[in-house]
């Protein structure tokens, strides 16, 4: 399964709500002056386009284009392109936030952007969708750039419309810009590792947090929901390294077996099975998906949607830890009960940060003009991840604050930093 850079999928909420009011407990932690706050909260540029498009019945349809960049102060701005029919702007900055956050965490060198087009690609040919990224490409052409804004793939969107971004940018310039873009196919200079890389980084985040817990993976327990390209790859990882999966999940239900599922069996069915875990024989079908979260387990890994653990279900999770590989799978509300029951919560921005991290790998390669071994990525990429993991939890102990808020400090604390050297305002 291709590479996609988890995001949440729609919010309950309003996600730019969300994220700040997780950024605002961070800055008061810091003791952010107001004028740092102020740039921090407001992103560096919005740009909405009208892009027309000839449709296959010959009539042309409007739609619009959104990219928003949240900061460019430690280097390019970074993230995905979402294909969506609910997009909007409100989501996009909130995405594009994130993305600053997530990046200043894992400490490379870019700042955070998101882009959307509000379209159901679901119902458009392979034609139309194409015709749409080229046009929101050029329409874009002044903002992206390897040196300012990197995209790459969201919700709605993989290395094939990421190759015609590649094309179409390439064309206006007159030359192969292969660095502008990241998840591409292999064969455009995509980077080997970037299929597992999101689980790659929850699994090393898992084992770290484990560490901290002194919980042996070995007689470890766990369940992990959502089985698609993050999920199931956090799942063979973990259990290549000694766990036992005894719960999985995808849109067909969730799947429980006490002595522990076979990953690998499961993977080759869902391939096999256009995709779903429907009629999967290894394990025993929950009467409701949602039990996945409250089963008697050490890790469990939220790696589908986002607000699936709130103020409803959060008294009943008996997991000693949660290793987030979705984006916002817990509420803002359930955070404070989670942390009054000693549960230790890796969130979302350092959990599956593994992705950006890869795609900055990919970026590198392009700009080297070299490849690096598979080997190479995975090894420097979970390097990067276990650092991430340290100083995340060196804030967590200094602040007296959980790791969500720690991942924050930490984040912010560099950008804000980097804004007062530089002197930008």
């Amino acid at each position: 399964m291709a590479y996609i850079e988890p995001a949440p999928i729609k919010d309950k909420e309003n996600p730019l709500e969300s994220m700040m009011e997780r950024f605002n407990i961070a800055a008061e932690k810091l003791g952010l002056s107001s004028e740092v706050y102020n740039v921090l909260k407001n992103p560096a540029k919005q740009v909405i386009v009208s892009l027309p498009i000839t449709m296959d019945n010959g009539k042309i349809q409007v739609f619009e284009g959104i990219r928003v960049i949240h900061s460019n102060i430690l280097g390019p701005a970074k993230g995905g392109i979402r294909f969506a029919p609910d997009v909007h702007l409100d989501e996009v900055r909130a995405l594009a936030a994130w993305m600053t956050w997530k990046c200043a965490v894992v400490d490379i060198p870019y700042g955070g952007g998101k882009g959307g087009v509000r379209c159901n690609p679901r119902e458009m040919s392979a034609g139309e969708i194409e015709r749409l990224m080229r046009a929101y490409t050029l329409a874009m052409i002044d903002v992206f750039g390897p040196d300012k804004d990197i995209p790459a793939p969201d919700m709605g969107t993989g290395p094939r419309e990421m190759a015609w971004l590649m094309d179409e940018y390439s064309k206006a310039h007159g030359m192969t810009v292969n660095a502008v873009v990241t998840g591409k196919p292999l064969v455009l200079g995509g980077s080997l590792g970037r299929t597992e890389a999101t689980g790659r980084g929850v699994m090393v985040t898992a084992l770290a947090a484990m560490q901290k817990l002194k919980i042996n993976p070995f007689q470890a327990t766990c369940a992990v929901q959502g089985f698609g390209n993050v999920g199931s790859w956090a799942a063979q990882l973990l259990e290549e390294r000694g766990l036992r999966i005894v719960a999985i999940s995808d849109i067909s239900g969730a799947y429980h077996n006490k002595n522990g599922i076979n990953i690998q069996d499961a993977i080759a069915y869902r391939d096999s099975n256009k995709g779903t875990l429907e009629g999967f024989k290894g394990a025993e079908i929950l009467s409701d998906p949602m039990e996945l979260l409250e089963l008697d387990v050490d890790v469990l890994v939220p790696a589908a949607v986002e607000d699936v653990i709130t103020i409803k279900n959060v008294d009943k999770i008996k997991a000693k830890l949660i290793v987030e590989g979705a984006n916002g799978p817990t509420s803002a509300k359930a955070d404070a009960i989670i942390n009054e029951k000693g549960i230790m919560a890796v969130p979302d921005i350092l959990a599956n940060a593994g992705g950006v991290t890869v795609s900055y790998f990919e970026w590198v390669q392009n700009r080297l003009g070299y490849k690096w071994t598979a080997e190479r990525v995975n090894r420097r990429s979970d390097r990067i991840m276990k650092d991430a993991f340290d100083h995340v939890y060196e804030a967590s102990v200094k602040y007296d604050v959980p790791m969500r808020i720690a991942a924050y400090i930490v984040a912010i604390d560099k950008v804000a930093k980097t804004y007062t050297f530089r002197g930008g305002f």
